[in-house]
Formats: structure tokens, sequence, C-alpha cells
């Protein structure tokens, strides 16, 4: 299994059982493929940066999973058909799904501070 972050945006017309029944239909899409949701943080109504589809705002919901790439191909079948979705986009961010592991930007971010301190370290020594 691999590590996933799902966004999506949801049409703001759209009422909050709707909502509901679309987070609840990706969940039981990464679940039917034997997945697991990590985290799933609704981050509500937002201003688009730009109209979608005619539309100035949208409801964001951030989903971080572990799952297949069937799972991830069968979700965004879906959001491509449903016309209440108005944009979507996942990243994965491990090969391979090992819970409580740092993600890609955190590992990077450990490894910039190591080499700040190593660089600084250096630099205490050569004065």
């Amino acid at each position: 299994m691999r590590r996933y972050e799902t966004i999506f945006i949801i049409r703001p017309s759209v009422g909050e059982e709707d909502i509901t029944a679309i987070i609840d239909k990706t969940t039981g899409i990464i679940e039917q493929f034997d997945g697991s949701m990590v985290n799933l943080d609704q981050w509500g109504l937002k201003k688009l940066a730009y109209p979608i589809k005619k539309e100035i705002q949208g409801f964001y919901v951030f989903a971080e999973y572990a799952g297949k790439p069937e799972a991830v191909a069968e979700a965004e079948r879906i959001f491509k058909i449903d016309d209440r979705i108005l944009k979507y986009m996942t990243i994965k961010t491990q090969d391979v799904f090992v819970a409580d592991a740092p993600k890609v930007e955190e590992e990077a971010e450990a490894e910039t501070e190591t080499e700040a301190a190593t660089t600084e370290a250096s630099a205490e020594a050569d004065a």
C-alpha cells in the first residue's frame, strides 16, 4: 500500500447531507480496495482563487489515506463523473505506507535542518 493525499472541492450549493454522502462514498471506495483513512479534514467553504464552472466558492475536503493505486483510480473516476465535484487532486506522499512515518515534506525539512546544523558546526570549527 501507498500513502496518498487527496483534496477535492465540492460545489457550495450542495447540502450538508450530500457533502457527507460524497465523503462517505470516497471513504467507502478506499476501504473497498483494502485501504485505510489516516486523516479526513473538512476545511469548509472557501473562496476559490479563480472561478471554476462559474462558481466562486467551494467546500474543501482533505483526505489522507493508505491504499492501492486502484483505489485512487476508482475515486478519481467517481470524482470525474460527479457534477457536484468542482475539482480534485491526488498526490502520492509515500511509496510504501508505514504508520506514523514522516511524510516526504517532513523528511526534506529534517534533512535541511541537519544540513544547516552541519554547516554551522563546520563554520564554528573553522573560526
